[in-house]
């Protein structure tokens, strides 16, 4: 059985810290390319931050350079580091294994249940 589980989330003032974990189990790993994505209240998912397997890192524009994606194979484990957070970044963030785009949609082969961040003005 296959298991994303995501930690890290919380409550944080603006200009603060997060660190995100997700946990992988039940799935080879490495060969997956893994993605963070997250969705606010009344909004649709969007698309944060993705990482191939051999280690190539994609990011949606509002958070380049202030977000950064990695992961660690040995851990079975893909953090995303959040720094200089804004309140617009608030939202639920959840991982996925082998994300991808179809006719609009984000689609995956296995996504997390999610982690809660708010950010405070």
């Amino acid at each position: 059985q296959v298991q994303l589980v995501e930690s890290g989330g919380g409550l944080v003032q603006a200009g603060g810290s997060l660190r995100l974990s997700c946990a992988a189990s039940g799935l080879t790993f490495y060969a997956y390319d893994m993605g963070w994505f997250r969705q606010a209240p009344g909004k649709e998912r969007e698309f944060v931050a993705s990482i191939t397997r051999r280690y190539g890192t994609f990011y949606v524009d509002s958070v380049k350079g202030r977000f950064t994606i990695s992961r660690a194979n040995a851990q079975n484990t893909m953090y995303l580091q959040m720094n200089s957070l804004k309140p617009e970044d608030t939202a639920v963030y959840s991982c996925a294994a082998n994300p991808r785009e179809a006719r609009g949609q984000y689609l995956a082969d296995f996504w997390g249940q999610g982690t809660q961040v708010t950010v405070s003005s």
